[in-house]
């Protein structure tokens, strides 16, 4: 193993000499220099450097004015100030600026010493545990997956999975991330063949214990009963949340709100927005939506907006199952400017019984990604993009926004339509003119595709769906796969693969959160 670097800068070095000797004698590399300015070139050189001690009353440029320069180049390098007094406002100012920890002089070796193997062996430690606790973990999972799970056991599974994720994400645990990918893509093939077996029926079940919450019944079953209590409700659909990626934003929305209750619904099939989204807020299957409101669906091969009623469509499902008057609202954001005026605009919806926000961001963040090479390199993996989508919604108008409802009293339910799935393995599909474009699912006459990658709807009607011609068939990409015509496969191949998709079975895709908060 590399020795541990340490750049120590003091005004007064020499007089450190016994700290210095000892610590070397304990196996560190020490850099030792005498001022700010020397500290920062270090620091800008090819040099390691994996921990700065940074004393905090040098003349001219002092500790703390060292600091704020180190943190506009280096954010991430561990800063221990050595400071002659523990004076508030110092350490106030020193911990806003990130520092990790302080010392104070005289410096005892001993508790340098400690300090060091705190900040160096924390992650080492947490990155062990990580792996030792995941590998305990293993067999139960399998298990799992493995044990005839229904609906309520796989997204337990599935939360498991993102929950491993995430600690791996945290620990930097790189050893165990390749075996737990491969568990993940085992806990989808598996799930596949649930879907493919039970989604018939699951679509025409009334009992309520006999098919899980789905898009079509989302409102009536969880948001509906909310209306009309103490508090306006607030709906906010963020298009696209999977379920890891409101894992990551929870930390930040817990700060304003409690979390009552979060839960988990399945995704109508195709898990498109065109789909689900439509059946969320009609209370209805597609093919339901076409025979009562025509005039509002249009099918994936005519021309104009697919989602342009989703107002008037909630609006009618109220006025049926809803047994009372209620004040409501309904607000699309697509842009910037739309989402500026949602800052300015929120607090007036205080006076509806319910207000639905539908937050498109991150279903175009996936959309771009496939479209953007910068940010195919910033989300280039599951990692990158939860990472992604938190910095987005630190910094983002809705934050905002909800920071200014947060100081009412509020009921906010958070939820979406569907998810996605980072596509790997191409799978060829011939089709005529009319076949859809989407990668993970097709609509088309006369398709010829392996019966192996897709669940195959012959007849559109038993799943509830438009039938845009008499020998229409739709066909939903299974796992992590998706759909390439033969003319120029090498180049879409390239193209594609390893971008967000979204529109077949997949865990991540059909199982979505739905979280019902409180502003504390």
């Amino acid at each position: 193993m590399d020795k541990i670097s340490i750049l120590w800068v003091d005004d007064e070095i020499d007089l450190l000499k016994p700290q210095i000797m000892f610590l070397e004698s304990q196996g560190y590399d020490l850099i030792t220099v005498t001022n700010g300015y020397d500290a920062i070139e270090e620091l800008q050189s090819d040099k390691i450097v994996d921990v700065v001690f940074l004393d905090e009353s040098m003349p001219g440029m002092t500790g703390l004015d060292t600091l704020a320069k180190i943190r506009e180049f280096n954010t991430t390098v561990p800063i221990v100030m050595i400071t002659k007094n523990e004076e508030e406002n110092l350490m106030e100012d020193a911990l806003g600026a990130q520092i990790t920890d302080y010392l104070i002089k005289p410096v005892n070796p001993n508790k340098i010493l400690f300090t060091l193997k705190r900040i160096i062996d924390e992650k080492r430690l947490v990155r062990e545990k990580t792996t030792s606790d995941y590998q305990q973990e293993f067999r139960k999972i399998f298990m799992d997956i493995n044990s005839n799970p229904d609906f309520n056991q796989w997204a337990d599974t599935y939360k498991k999975i993102i929950q491993w994720e995430i600690k791996m994400d945290a620990a930097n645990s790189s050893e165990m991330v390749d075996i737990l990918s491969m568990q993940k893509s085992e806990a989808n093939a598996e799930f596949t063949k649930y879907v493919v077996k039970n989604y018939l029926d699951w679509i025409k079940e009334e009992e309520e214990d006999q098919a899980p919450i789905m898009s079509h019944n989302l409102l009536r079953k969880k948001v509906f009963p909310e209306i009309g209590k103490s508090e306006p409700v607030f709906f906010l659909l963020l298009d696209n949340l999977r379920y890891d990626q409101w894992k990551i934003i929870e930390p930040i929305v817990s700060e304003i709100f409690r979390v009552e209750e979060e839960d988990f619904l399945y995704s109508i099939l195709p898990t498109a927005t065109q789909y689900s989204r439509n059946s969320i807020f009609s209370g209805l299957m597609p093919s339901e939506i076409q025979e009562y409101y025509p005039d509002w669906w249009k099918n994936d091969n005519e021309q104009g907006g697919k989602n342009l009623y989703e107002k008037q469509l909630l609006s009618e499902q109220i006025r049926r199952l809803m047994h009372k008057e209620i004040k409501f609202d309904y607000t699309k954001i697509t842009n910037a400017n739309d989402g500026k005026a949602l800052n300015d605009n929120i607090l007036n919806y205080m006076n509806n019984d319910f207000t639905v926000i539908v937050y498109n961001f991150i279903d175009m963040l996936s959309h771009a990604r496939t479209e953007m090479e910068v940010l195919k390199e910033l989300a280039g993996d599951e990692t990158a993009y939860r990472s992604l989508t938190k910095s987005w919604f630190e910094n983002s108008f809705l934050w905002s926004a909800l920071q200014k409802v947060a100081e009412k009293n509020i009921k906010l339910i958070i939820s979406t339509d569907h998810g996605t799935i980072r596509v790997k393995q191409p799978s060829k599909v011939i089709g005529d003119r009319e076949t859809t474009t989407n990668l993970r699912y097709k609509v088309g006459k006369n398709l010829q595709y392996d019966r192996k990658d897709v669940f195959d709807v012959r007849n559109p009607k038993e799943a509830l769906l438009p039938r845009p011609n008499v020998s229409s068939t739709f066909i939903f990409a299974k796992e992590d796969k998706f759909f390439l015509y033969p003319n120029n496969y090498n180049h879409y191949n390239n193209y594609y693969k390893n971008t967000f998709q979204h529109g077949g079975i997949s865990l991540e895709e059909m199982i979505i959160p739905i979280i019902k908060l409180k502003s504390k």
